[in-house]
């Protein structure tokens, strides 16, 4: 499953779905950079060796059953298994990155963790068809690994090792294409079906209010239902052990639904909300001084001029630094006329001038790439049109996210 993410930015592939011990470099959010693809790095989660462990146990105890011959190398015949599951995790997850950068959609990285994969990709489809396509190729690289795995089956004698692994690669990657189909978000069906509505409504949010509340009902279904269904399959004779094992693992699958449909809200509101933050309403306007004006002064002319910014010119008028909010708080009122504002300023960087007509979406992640308290903003010309604050910008966010849907 992959997860578009906006500004803030995002996905869960529950398994079905979408750290190094040692010396090892940690990547963010944690976990351990085992690649890269197409330039996107890949990471390994911790809690990927608690379910590898899961998964080498549980499935070491069925070859017990299925290849008694074995002994102990059935849990490292078991331990190959769990690797090559999760090698088709991947190969889900490179399906949804191959997807958006062939859309020109940019992927910050593919994770694998506790119950499947992660796709993080940083920007929303425009289009209701390449949001379909992006969800669709994930589950249909999980069925074409399916066949392939059936494929290998007809090779080789069901009753031996490779027959078997085969065998456990064809259904669990059948059962990853048919979960991640079921049309709620956070699964890739969600995400289908999301594109659907959109197409019909003509409003992405609308898609994602739809996608989403069916999510929500998956993960009541499944709450339920597969425990139900399991205790069906036994004919009532399975043991409290087991009726306790599948409902913890419906309980978790239900929560990681629950909570994916909830998040794809909230990211929808976000991005309906991001048309508000522009730069041109959310600057502050801002007086020129010289580097050795005393602070004193030049909080005098801003007054004057009804400005809550300065900005550090040259000789020519050319700006040069931004007088920072922080540090002038921090002069007490008797100093001040001692203080130069060259003393209380930050020189200005490339990534420190940002376009006026910036808005949305492109403003934040212009405010992303050199984190600043203040920034220079300029007009299409070249003039100085004032100084923003990323406490200003924060604040306007806030307001439009506590809104009213």
């Amino acid at each position: 499953m992959s997860e578009s993410g906006g500004p803030p930015s995002g996905k869960n592939d529950a398994p079905g779905h979408g750290a190094d011990p040692g010396t090892a470099p940690r990547g963010p959010g944690g976990g351990i950079p085992v690649g890269r693809f197409f330039g996107v790095p890949i990471y390994v989660a911790p809690s990927w060796f608690l379910v590898a462990a899961l998964i080498t146990w549980v499935f070491g105890d069925q070859l017990d059953t299925v290849l008694p011959h074995l002994g102990g190398v059935r849990y490292l015949v078991s331990l190959f298994f769990a690797v090559a599951f999760y090698a088709s995790v991947l190969v889900h997850e490179l399906a949804h990155t191959v997807a958006a950068l062939r859309f020109k959609l940019p992927v910050r990285r593919i994770q694998l963790q506790f119950f499947g994969g992660v796709s993080e990709i940083e920007k929303e489809s425009d289009t209701p068809g390449r949001e379909f396509v992006l969800a669709f190729v994930g589950p249909l690289l999980s069925l074409v690994l399916a066949g392939i795995f059936f494929g290998g089956m007809q090779l080789v004698e069901s009753g031996t090792v490779p027959g078997v692994l085969l065998a456990g690669l064809m259904v669990s990657n059948l059962i990853v294409a048919i979960f991640n189909f079921l049309p709620g978000l956070p699964l890739d069906g969600g995400r289908m079906l999301r594109a659907v509505v959109w197409k019909i409504s003509g409003r992405a949010m609308t898609g994602t209010i739809a996608a989403a509340w069916v999510g929500r009902a998956l993960a009541l279904a499944v709450l339920i239902g597969l425990p139900l269904l399991s205790y069906g399959r036994g004919s009532g004779s399975t043991t409290g052990v087991d009726s306790l094992t599948d409902a913890l693992l419906a309980a978790i699958l239900a929560a990681i639904i629950w909570t994916g449909a909830g998040n794809s809200l909230r990211m929808a509101r976000l991005r309906e909300a991001l048309p508000e933050l522009r730069a041109r309403t959310l600057t502050r306007r801002a007086v020129p001084v010289a580097s050795d004006t005393p602070l004193s002064e030049a909080l005098r002319r801003a007054d004057e001029a009804g400005a809550r910014a300065l900005v550090v010119v040259d000789g020519r008028g050319d700006p040069t630094a931004l007088v920072r909010e922080s540090a002038i708080v921090s002069i007490p009122e008797h100093r001040r006329p001692w203080v130069a504002v060259s003393g209380l300023s930050q020189e200005l960087t490339p990534g420190m001038r940002v376009s006026a007509e910036l808005a949305g979406e492109d403003l934040l992640d212009t405010l992303r790439a050199t984190p600043s308290t203040e920034y220079l903003v300029i007009e299409p010309t070249g003039e100085i049109y004032g100084v923003l604050s990323t406490a200003d910008v924060e604040k306007a966010f806030i307001a439009a996210m506590s809104r009213p849907a």
